[in-house]
């Protein structure tokens, strides 16, 4: 997984094939679960609502040499020009967005599954974002999300999922060509899914909103927005500790300020 782009990310030198951050820029939330975006240049939380969090919407790129891989899928907003912001962003990096060959989904609420499908302008028909790939998804997960339609999922957004050819339904935990694990967690929703890409030469761990910012797997820290928090807790000091030992990569989706880490013993 050695080629192409190296990537410097403080406070250690990270030699990894090309990881692409795709952040679509900071967001505040609160409990309406609207995402605003914020911009610290301007902007203040002192104007915001009370309980907002501040949260980076970041997918991933992780490119293999069996695969271009994208990790979630963002709100699925759309630039000043029209175009779906992830697509320009992997147009920014030189990726075709009809090239990504894998779609992994950790969950399907909105802020990770929004960029799943696209709303044609005109018509106002939908289409999977990416057609070209092969996605990944819970099928409890996806159950879950259409029996919970609202705030924090949109049916709308992933109605295509089950009448596509490729989208996999997966269930329980297993690998994916030999080299993806994945493995349901729990914990922020009842069917979140974690993923470890492993070509035996590098480890890179995606864990959604299970390890979604640096400074929560630093510190017990339980969050009331968790389907069960204490769980969740328990699972960010779990997979540290085993990206520790194993030296993992990790990818943080919501972390405003250091999109990879390691840690070490």
């Amino acid at each position: 997984m050695r080629t192409g782009k190296w990537y410097y990310d403080k406070p250690y030198f990270c030699y990894m094939a090309r990881i692409i951050p795709l952040s679509e820029g900071s967001f505040t939330v609160d409990g309406t679960k609207k995402f605003l975006p914020f911009d610290d240049h301007k902007d203040s939380m002192k104007d915001r609502t009370t309980g907002s969090l501040l949260v980076e919407i970041q997918p991933f790129l992780v490119i293999t040499d069996r695969d271009i891989l994208l990790l979630d899928s963002g709100l699925g907003f759309r630039n000043a020009n029209g175009v779906l912001q992830l697509h320009q962003n992997l147009i920014d990096e030189g990726i075709n967005p009809m090239e990504v060959t894998k779609v992994l989904m950790s969950h399907l609420h909105k802020d990770h599954a929004g960029g799943i499908s696209v709303q044609d302008l005109i018509t106002g028909e939908r289409s999977l974002s990416f057609p070209h790939a092969t996605y990944y998804v819970n099928r409890q997960e996806l159950d879950y999300a259409f029996a919970n339609d609202g705030k924090s999922y949109l049916k709308e957004e992933v109605d295509l999922l089950p009448k596509r050819d490729n989208v996999v339904l997966t269930e329980g935990n297993g690998t994916i060509d030999g080299y993806i694990h994945y493995e349901v967690t729990g914990g922020h929703c009842p069917y979140h899914q974690v993923f470890l890409i492993d070509d035996g030469e590098d480890k890179v761990f995606f864990g959604g909103d299970v390890a979604p910012q640096i400074s929560q797997m630093k510190s017990r820290f339980i969050a009331k927005y968790d389907y069960d928090g204490k769980r969740t807790m328990e699972l960010r000091q779990e997979y540290m500790e085993r990206g520790q030992q194993e030296d993992w990569t990790f990818l943080f989706y919501h972390d405003t300020k250091q999109p990879t880490t390691k840690f070490y013993i």
